[in-house]
């Protein structure tokens, strides 16, 4: 049974950092990848990538490492998404799935986000405008060249990384033992994804405060509106409705997380983010992928919608692929279902075992 939390105690814990980093043994870095050139032609002469890794490397007799495990975070996030008791606190723990006693666990930031090189560190509208290619290019880099990794046990994404994810497998098929994309779908974004992604960046596009990117100050209006509309997008109409169940819950729900949005975001960061994804379209090159894949999707995501009946169609392209649909329960919470492992952990333990070498 859906429990009604108190709202001051929900907004208390969205209010809080994502995680007690204290409890993890984790370290974190910057790998400077030297003269990036970007899918376009724009080039950077450092691009800066920030990494978080839990464990140690374990490499077999030839050399090889076993035990890595990539995870990569949604738009407008970043790696520390992931140390939430919510995930770290079901996977990452003495005897869990992906124990990091035993794993070389790697959170990378994105291109555009967290502690990596973005548009508000000082070019704003003028730093290139990468694409989710580029974004996997400078993944690789980081976990080849940065940190020495030769071989992933897993690569596993949430929303925009699970869009990587597909893309990882696709760009090295030999590189990685399994894949787990959770919340997407392997095409090209269009119909009401499109629309939604076009609708955030025109609203601040639009925002005549924006300033062609030469802001001074955030453009509230523009920002207000594309907020609103990712918090559509992203929206669960059930879980919301029993955590929010009366007018003033709901009002005071919106205008916490406007504020604390507003606080974080910045603009162009979050422009930049929405177009990495005009190019994403890993359709056509399905059947590259190697290694054993489990797509997962819940029943009540209304950015990848079941209904638009894609995933049963495509997932036919993978050689060694298996689609999973999470029907609707007190535990799916829409979009958002992709960082809770509770609900579909099982089948990540089957990943594994399958894919055991």
């Amino acid at each position: 049974m859906t429990r009604l939390i108190p709202l001051l105690a929900l907004l208390l814990l969205a209010a809080q950092p994502a995680f007690a980093a204290e409890r993890w043994p984790v370290k974190q870095g910057d790998f400077t990848i030297r003269d990036f050139h970007f899918g376009d032609g724009e080039t950077l002469p450092q691009l800066r990538i920030h990494y978080r890794t839990l464990g140690t490397p374990a490499r077999d007799p030839s050399g090889k490492v076993r035990n890595a495990v990539l995870i990569l975070h949604g738009t407008s996030g970043a790696g520390d998404n992931f140390l939430t008791d919510d995930f770290a606190g079901v996977l990452f723990g003495p005897g869990q799935l992906l124990d990091a006693s035993k794993y070389y666990i790697i959170l990378p930031d994105g291109i555009g986000h967290g502690g990596s090189s973005k548009p508000s560190d000082g070019l704003r509208a003028h730093f290139p405008h990468y694409d989710y290619a580029d974004m996997v290019r400078a993944q690789y880099a980081l976990v080849t060249d940065g940190l020495h990794v030769n071989h992933l046990r897993l690569v596993a994404g949430t929303s925009m990384g699970c869009m990587h994810t597909w893309m990882w497998g696709e760009s090295h098929p030999q590189f990685m033992d399994a894949l787990m994309p959770l919340a997407c779908l392997p095409v090209q974004i269009a119909g009401r994804n499109r629309m939604m992604r076009t609708m955030i960046m025109d609203a601040i596009r639009n925002d005549p405060a924006w300033n062609h990117g030469d802001y001074k100050q955030q453009p509230r209006q523009g920002m207000t509106t594309a907020i609103d509309i990712l918090m559509l997008m992203i929206s669960d109409p059930q879980h919301w409705h029993a955590r929010y169940p009366t007018r003033d819950q709901a009002d005071a729900y919106l205008h916490a997380q406007l504020a604390k949005r507003l606080a974080e975001y910045d603009a162009n960061d979050l422009l930049y983010q929405f177009d990495a994804s005009r190019t994403y379209d890993p359709s056509a090159q399905l059947d590259r992928i190697e290694a054993p894949v489990m797509a997962i999707n819940s029943a009540d995501d209304q950015v990848n919608p079941p209904e638009l009946n894609i995933m049963p169609k495509e997932i036919k392209k993978v050689r060694h692929g298996r689609y999973v649909l999470l029907p609707i329960s007190d535990q799916t919470q829409g979009h958002h279902t992709h960082s809770l492992p509770i609900v579909w952990k099982g089948y990540l333990a089957e990943l594994l075992k399958e894919s055991q070498h």
